[in-house]
């Protein structure tokens, strides 16, 4: 299974969580009802989900590489306001000015051309238009994700370069910032936003490590039987788990937005 070959697979691991974020981010974004909303990197439909159900947008289209994310946002949200295809953020599929709003949740931390990404944002609204993002803070805020990758790294069972706080180590506020304003946009801000990730049990928590979705579920898949299994009685050694079983952790992402001159 590839790294992002499961949109279902995708929504256990981290989509439950984005969803969280994405509502806070909706709000903090605060545009006004009858606008047309882009999509960027839509994956399995949680940021366009929320636009709908809190933005009041006359529509909302869905750009995102994977065919396998696209068909699973088109089939569980049926709100004729919205529409997904497939496409490259790098060269988007739209017509210059033709949307109010462009947004990217849990995408530019993929992409080596962030400048060219929001460039092609910058280009889908025009100007006076929005540009907003927002992405895990990997560094320091994704608790669920620092619990398996700092213990692969003790274990010896993965490269120091593959853990998400270092490979993904632009994922903060002044590295956010900055690139919005070296992509020529204007009155740039950001906002932390921290949502729980509470799990039943160790199993709910580890279950959707499975997957195969997602960098740290995709190095799981790859190890053999013997090493999974101490991999996750290592994970499982640093988390908080409770005295009924329970693990709170707290997921931390940052959103940043500007206007396009």
């Amino acid at each position: 299974m590839g790294v992002w070959s499961s949109g279902a697979s995708y929504d256990i691991y981290v989509g439950r969580w984005s969803r969280l974020v994405a509502a806070d981010f909706v709000r903090w974004l605060d545009r006004p009802p009858g606008a047309r909303w882009l999509d960027v990197g839509s994956g399995t439909g949680a940021l366009t989900e929320a636009v709908l159900s809190a933005a009041a947008p006359t529509d909302v289209v869905g750009v995102d590489p994977s065919a396998d994310f696209v068909a699973h946002a088109a089939g569980v949200i049926p709100d004729p306001r919205a529409r997904f295809g497939v496409g490259d953020a790098r060269a988007l599929p739209v017509v210059d000015g033709s949307f109010d709003v462009a947004v990217s949740g849990l995408t530019l931390n993929f992409v080596a051309e962030r400048t060219a990404v929001l460039g092609e944002l910058r280009r889908a609204v025009g100007p006076g238009g929005t540009v907003a993002a927002y992405v895990w803070d990997y560094p320091d805020g994704m608790q669920l994700m620092a619990a398996y990758w700092d213990a692969a790294l003790d274990l010896g069972l993965a490269e120091p370069t593959m853990h998400e706080a270092v490979r993904f180590g632009f994922c903060r506020r002044a590295a956010l910032q900055a690139v919005f304003v070296t992509a020529g946009l204007t009155g740039v801000d950001t906002t932390p936003i921290v949502v729980p990730t509470a799990f039943r049990d160790f199993d709910d928590f580890w279950s959707p490590f499975l997957g195969g979705t997602g960098p740290a579920p995709a190095h799981l898949a790859a190890l053999p039987a013997d090493q999974q299994e101490t991999l996750r009685d290592a994970v499982r050694d640093r988390l908080p788990v409770a005295d009924d079983g329970s693990v709170a952790l707290t997921a931390r992402a940052w959103a940043v937005r500007g206007t396009a001159p």
